[in-house]
């Protein structure tokens, strides 16, 4: 096809995801009192769009957006993945903090971009007591619901005020549902969900709801916080409960024909999953997002450098066919005291690929797993948004990284380690 007929198909749609607002931060002499997210450890080098030891600054926050604003791409939508209250501990904040800050930057969104449509989906941070979601309508269900009425219909807004969850149809592309799940009710350290089979009856509810999308030739989009599948950072460890883990595989797996692709964040890093079937063939293409927010722990020696992104799709069968991912030097974005966000890649130039169809991204994947892959080395550089380019993944850390990408259940997951004979942590 000629660039000028594929150009006319060609739809686009913004991610952001992990905003993690830190209203303390200011830059100070004393360190240690620069912004509370440091939890009392010295800022390490303090500017005026933040620092790797503190979550975001306002002024880093609207960077992103105004980049966005201004960058002159057209985009039908935004999905928002999460996240807006910092990482303090829990007396620091309150139920009315935290609604307060998710206002914030509604508010933020809402005045920037009065005409877009945003699709926003709750994080583990957006309540309080963080992570501990309910199983039925609160008083945040009921304000963020309030809050998201310009983007919502009625329907939406009703299931998100019952379980944090909603899907609907996107005005301006007939056939394309979003389903934006609540997966922080599946999230481990929710004591709320301990023991329930189907928390807020969601698996039902997304069973149901992809049925009827597969009935009516809809596709759909998945969006949630937490994302399905094993951590690429640590060994055996999925986001979520195991149990829960299998269950929305399988119902991705049955449903995969109708599912375009599935957007998450929650781990502030960059990084790909390919969902395979029972047989392991490729059906379903991942994306999670990195942060805005550049944080890191005291312990930990590498971050992101704060992120967003745009994705390309074909607005006849909602296929995926390119991601630009932007980002903010932050040392340097310090130094000269302006914010100049660049791109950093587009997925199929950067990697050699056609698409973000499964297929594309399994063939990637399996590229990575080569010995010495370039391709591997320039993908764990993205993990982190190009925050140090003399990051290095040894051996268990790639088999680590390439298990996560290519197996999302337990056994297969499990099996591919026995290849890299490594020995699961438990």
């Amino acid at each position: 096809m000629d660039q000028d007929h594929a150009a006319k198909f060609k739809g686009q749609f913004w991610h952001v995801t992990d905003l993690h607002l830190d209203p303390t931060y200011h830059v100070t002499d004393d360190h240690t009192k620069v912004c509370s997210s440091s939890k009392g450890a010295n800022a390490s080098d303090p500017g005026p769009f933040g620092d790797v030891l503190c979550d975001a600054p306002y002024q880093l926050i609207l960077s992103a957006f105004d980049f966005i604003k201004n960058s002159a791409q057209e985009a039908s939508f935004m999905i928002w993945t999460g996240d807006s209250p910092p990482h303090v501990p829990v007396p620091e904040l309150s139920t009315d903090t935290v609604i307060k800050v998710i206002t914030n930057m509604t508010v933020t969104i809402q005045s920037l971009f009065p005409n877009l449509q945003v699709f926003p989906t709750l994080g583990n941070h957006d309540y309080w007591p963080q992570d501990q979601l309910p199983t039925e309508t609160s008083k945040v269900y009921d304000a963020v619901a309030n809050l998201w009425k310009p983007w919502l219909d009625e329907e939406a807004l009703s299931t998100l005020r019952k379980g944090g969850f909603y899907s609907q149809k996107i005005t301006s592309n007939p056939n394309l549902r979003i389903i934006s799940l609540n997966t922080n009710l599946y999230y481990s350290p929710n004591v709320v969900t301990l023991n329930k089979t189907d928390p807020a009856h969601q698996f039902e509810w997304l069973d149901s709801t992809l049925n009827s999308s597969q009935q009516n030739k809809e596709k759909v989009y998945v969006i949630a916080h937490v994302p399905v599948g094993y951590l690429p950072y640590s060994s055996g460890i999925t986001a979520m409960r195991q149990y829960y883990n299998e269950k929305l595989v399988e119902i991705f797996r049955r449903y995969s024909s109708v599912i375009a692709g599935q957007f998450y964040g929650h781990t502030h890093r960059d990084s790909i999953m390919v969902l395979s079937d029972g047989k392991g063939h490729p059906v379903s293409s991942l994306f999670v997002a990195p942060a805005v927010t550049p944080v890191r722990s005291v312990l930990e020696k590498e971050t992101n450098n704060p992120g967003v992104r745009l994705f390309q799709y074909d607005t006849r069968d909602y296929i995926l066919l390119d991601m630009l991912q932007y980002y903010l030097n932050l040392t340097e974005a310090n130094q000269k005291g302006e914010s100049n966000w660049k791109l950093e890649y587009v997925l199929t130039q950067s990697y050699g690929v056609d698409d973000l169809q499964p297929k594309s991204l399994y063939g990637l994947a399996k590229q990575f797993a080569v010995l010495d892959s370039k391709q591997f080395i320039k993908y764990y550089n993205h993990f982190f948004v190009s925050y140090d380019s003399n990051v290095i993944c040894d051996k268990k850390c790639k088999a680590l990284q390439i298990c996560a990408i290519m197996n999302l259940d337990h056994i297969s997951y499990v099996d591919c380690l026995k290849k890299y004979y490594i020995k699961l942590n438990h």
